[in-house]
């Protein structure tokens, strides 16, 4: 740990003398520009003077007033000249897209530029949806997504009891109607279907085409097609995809896929629509190397491709076609993405007014200490946003094999009450204020504290020593030999265990050294290791961590809109099959098992989101989950970026991936 210290604090100095420098470099630009000047002018100055005059014979005083012209030396301050606001933005990433063809990639700064290019059909923030490419999210309120009984036979492709697509013949066992698990003998089922209509919003593409419901079933198909690399899991559920007019669609399940987000669903497995006279001379395998289609690609949204230098920038300029151009959007005259991959190097470009934008790509929460500097001496604004990524540690309740649970050690973690009391030995806020400068949150089951279905009655378990240790005696372990480790009191074997996760991470290196120490405050011995990330996340039974090899096992889960109860249901434990478990590519490394977690989780898998079962479940599953603690939840990870002060509309979401989202309406003052 102190070795990390003397590197963070060397990284740290080097910054703070490239920032300071560059702090410097701004400070005297701004002073010799407010610096006084000395000019020459000529002015009328005006003097009472006393002069002698004859006056009748005699010599007398006279005192007058005179006004004379001369030249001055005067001290002005110049007024600096107001340079007309430059509405061309640039934006710096850390990395190039490779395509900008939505399935031609996946990276974050592809996105970036996409969101400039295409109109979305939806976006996701603060953990909800919000329609833009369509006029309106469908709902069962609303009575444009409906789920309809519907008979079943054999042949019909409908949804199995295990979640995936089937045709339906003898033996294949579904969920009818009433909810009942029951195995087709030739007799009809009667399923649930799923129908949902869209209403598209009217546009035109950057050719001055319009938009229409054909282009969304082309790019259905382009989707559904198998040389599109994509994930075909809508697709394969999907009964009919169909026009039911020129700006209107509509989406029909197979029976028994009742999907969670129907109402994201108006081009099924997708989000930006294709234009069909333009792209269907290609098939789906050339439309990924279609320069035409990667490089400079028809959109429907704000900007178009005006040039991409390789290596360098791709510059934007606007779409004079674009839907909303009537209310003066864009704002912006252009926009330049450049590629700098040094995280330095971008913050000296920021402060230096060469950059206007620093995304999350190039940024890290590293930086945090300059940016808050360059803050207060009014040169940037960050961004510090709590994203989707969750850190945690997990306990290896019921190991698999011959490791644990009373045969290779005792079953420390069997007893609930272990887990609370070190949940409360583990000082989160620590790592938050020590790893994340205090700029996250500490999180207490599977979702943040903002999200909508966060619920009233969680247990939030404090930092709480004195209360850990006293739960620990009760359980029966105790420190018998004074030697500040507990001990088994069945067998004497001290409470040593050890803590896994990936190496060369240096934040999970800082919050596991913390969490050693804080363990050491209630006498529990933690020994920590780390592996390369493709074995610690290997498939088991090789893998330890999902191969239930391990006593304690930090890494990271996402959250998201809906909730993830699913990775800690019983089905979903780790191990073969045939001895009844969800297989080696499950989600529950801890081995927790709980039948009214169980039974809650899956009613609100099963249910809506707008239905009262929906909420009330998920809600009912996190109360269980915070009080059994199959899992110690740490923190959230941050999204950092940074901008100029004169960017307006700029801001960082948890739930929507880029922060270009909103391109069309950002400005410059």
């Amino acid at each position: 740990m102190k070795i990390l210290e003397e590197e963070d604090s060397k990284m740290f100095q080097n910054k703070r003398l490239v920032l300071t420098a560059l702090f410097a470099l701004v400070g005297a630009i701004i002073l010799v520009a407010c610096q006084p000047q000395v000019v020459t002018e000529t002015v009328e100055v005006t003097r009472v003077v006393t002069e002698t005059v004859v006056e009748e014979g005699q010599t007398v005083e006279v005192t007058r007033v005179v006004t004379e012209t001369e030249e001055v030396v005067v001290e002005v301050t110049a007024e600096p000249e107001m340079a007309p606001v430059s509405k061309d933005l640039v934006v710096c990433m850390a990395q190039e897209p490779a395509t900008l063809y939505p399935f031609g990639g996946s990276m974050l700064a592809q996105s970036a530029v996409m969101h400039a290019i295409w109109t979305d059909q939806y976006t996701t923030l603060s953990y909800a949806y919000q329609p833009v490419g369509v006029a309106k999210l469908p709902s069962l309120a609303d009575g444009d997504a409906v789920v309809n009984i519907v008979e079943v036979n054999a042949g019909d492709t409908v949804l199995g009891a295990d979640g995936e697509p089937v045709t339906l013949e003898e033996g294949v066992e579904v969920t009818n109607a009433d909810g009942e698990t029951v195995a087709f003998d030739g007799t009809p089922i009667m399923m649930e279907q799923m129908v949902v209509d869209f209403e598209i919003v009217a546009r035109n593409w950057s050719d001055g085409e319009p938009v229409t419901s054909a282009d969304y079933l082309y790019t259905y198909n382009v989707i559904a097609d198998p040389d599109t690399p994509t994930s075909k899991f809508t697709v394969d559920r999907t009964a009919a995809y169909e026009a039911t007019g020129d700006l209107s669609v509509r989406w029909t399940g197979i029976p028994g896929f009742k999907d969670a987000t129907y109402f994201a669903n108006a081009i099924p497995g997708g989000q930006q629509t294709f234009p069909e006279h333009a792209w269907s001379q290609y098939t789906a395998a050339e439309l990924l190397e279609a320069e035409d289609v990667s490089r400079t690609p028809m959109g429907d949204g704000a900007f178009v491709v005006e040039e991409w230098v390789a290596g360098d920038s791709i510059r934007l300029v606007p779409n004079t076609n674009y839907y909303r151009a009537s209310e003066g959007l864009p704002y912006l005259s252009s926009v330049t993405y450049k590629f700098i991959p040094d995280t330095n190097q971008m913050v000296a470009q920021l402060l230096s007014g060469q950059c206007d934008i620093g995304t999350q790509d190039g940024m890290d929460v590293g930086q945090s200490p300059f940016l808050i500097e360059a803050q207060n001496n009014g040169l940037l604004t960050p961004y510090f946003q709590t994203g989707t990524v969750y850190e945690h540690i997990d306990f290896g309740i019921n190991s698999y094999g011959d490791y644990g649970d009373g045969v290779g050690r005792p079953d420390w973690f069997e007893d609930v009450r272990v887990r609370q009391a070190m949940t409360m030995c583990t000082d989160r806020q620590s790592m938050v204020d020590n790893i994340l400068y205090g700029k996250s949150e500490v999180i207490h089951t599977y979702i943040p504290s903002v999200h909508p279905l966060y619920p009233d009655g969680l247990t939030e378990w404090p930092y709480d020593v004195e209360q850990a240790n006293a739960l620990l005696d009760e359980v029966g372990y105790v420190d018998s030999d004074g030697d500040g480790i507990r001990e088994d009191s069945a067998t004497g074997t001290p409470f040593k265990v050890t803590l896994g996760t990936t190496s060369g991470n240096e934040m999970r290196q800082q919050l596991t050294q913390i969490f050693k120490e804080n363990m050491l405050q209630c006498g529990i011995d933690v020994e920590l290791y780390y592996l390369p990330a493709s074995e610690w996340f290997a498939d088991g039974p090789d893998g330890p961590l999902f191969g239930r090899r391990f006593d304690l096992g930090e890494f990271a889960w996402l959250t998201g809109v809906e909730p993830s109860c699913n990775l800690y249901i019983s089905s979903e434990i780790t191990g073969p099959p045939e001895e009844g478990f969800g297989g080696w590519g499950a989600a529950n490394d801890a081995g927790w098992s709980n039948a009214d977690f169980d039974a809650v989780c899956n009613s609100a898998l099963g249910s809506l989101p707008g239905t009262a079962e929906y909420e009330d479940n998920h809600k009912e599953a996190q109360r269980i989950f915070s009080q059994e603690v199959p899992v110690i939840p740490l923190f959230l990870r941050l999204k950092v970026a940074a901008a100029r002060t004169n960017v307006v509309n700029f801001s960082v979401d948890p739930t929507q991936n880029s922060e270009l989202y909103n391109i069309y309406e950002l400005d410059l003052q």
